[in-house]
């Protein structure tokens, strides 16, 4: 049965002086005679989300009024819930709790280095009732939003590519390409300024930056695509079924060429001077990214394939039908 709020405590070990609270040891002792605290095991096991933790108890208390610090200190173990194993349930991301974890150890708040779920770490520290955890974390996101808007423009001075959140400058065409060289010419028309392929229509010049600065780097387009033979061979030919085209590279270089139609949900937050395998694009025509590519002044350097053979009625196809799958990289490169 569980102890009313005047009859329960910590103990020493939990974390917090004896003399805090006023009663606390007195009311501690009550609580231990009632059965209450002492029923914990000194060793928890946890189940959050589905990760496993195991700490000390006197670690998940460490922050007196915490929702860790009730649970385990003001509650019954038959009141917490459980899982199949016995172990306490808490549905929570479990992959954050370990910077819970960590900070409930030695008070102490430690990130890798470009942490992108602040946010999401900082909402975990309020429902936790970590308040100093969740201001840490605001102040923190805080200075790093201040830091990459003081670092933008020198940014942009030194290798004029743009930054991973910034809108693309105005679109330059080949007027006004001319006009920098000296010659007077108009605003071109809004049919003269993009390229078949929506993209901007840029001069090789002009493709990263006005001070004609490019920098160099590697860009690889993948795609898994997928045809039909028939007894009939190519009369029955069912082609090319392109399901995604992945974008491998550099985070900064990727967003440059493609723009609005890169779809990064496989990987936010990447920092621009990092590296990913993770994007894909949002249309399905190889054509489409090879013309924005060449806009942007690369070349192909390279490229390879790899094919499987599986019969159709493996795949609930017809009988005599043989179904291609295959996987081809096509590696560009900008100098």
């Amino acid at each position: 049965m569980a102890l009313a709020d005047s009859a329960r405590g910590l103990p020493n070990g939990g974390g917090v002086s004896p003399a805090a609270g006023g009663g606390a040891a007195g009311s501690g002792a009550a609580a231990a005679a009632a059965g209450g605290w002492s029923t914990f095991p000194e060793i928890v096991e946890l189940n959050v989300g589905g990760q496993v933790y195991v700490t000390r108890r006197c670690t998940v208390v460490s922050v007196r009024d915490s929702l860790l610090w009730r649970m385990f200190s003001q509650q019954q173990p038959s009141e917490l819930p459980r899982d199949s194993k016995g172990r306490f349930f808490l549905d929570r991301d479990g992959f954050l709790f370990r910077y819970i974890l960590d900070y409930l150890r030695d008070l102490q708040l430690v990130l890798p280095e470009h942490f992108p779920e602040r946010s999401r770490l900082q909402r975990e520290a309020e429902y936790f009732q970590l308040p100093d955890l969740a201001r840490r974390l605001a102040q923190a996101r805080a200075a790093a939003a201040a830091a990459a808007a003081a670092a933008r423009p020198a940014a942009l001075q030194r290798d004029g590519s743009l930054c991973a959140d910034e809108p693309p400058p105005p679109v330059l065409g080949y007027l006004e390409a001319e006009s920098l060289e000296g010659a007077a010419a108009s605003a071109p028309s809004p049919t003269a300024s993009r390229s078949p392929s929506g993209g901007p229509l840029l001069t090789p010049s002009q493709s990263l930056d006005g001070a004609g600065g490019r920098r160099s780097g590697y860009i690889t387009i993948g795609y898994r695509g997928s045809y039909t033979i028939g007894r009939e061979a190519q009369a029955d030919a069912k082609f090319r079924r392109v399901a995604r085209i992945t974008v491998c590279g550099k985070t900064a270089l990727a967003k440059e060429v493609f723009g609005e139609t890169l779809n990064e949900s496989r990987d936010p937050d990447r920092p621009p001077e990092r590296y990913t395998a993770r994007y894909y694009l949002k249309f399905n025509f190889l054509e489409q990214a090879f013309d924005r590519l060449s806009e942007a002044g690369f070349r192909m350097a390279a490229c390879s394939s790899t094919g499987t053979c599986a019969f159709a009625p493996e795949q609930g196809g017809p009988a005599d039908d043989k179904i291609w799958t295959s996987y081809t990289e096509y590696v560009f490169c900008r100098d």
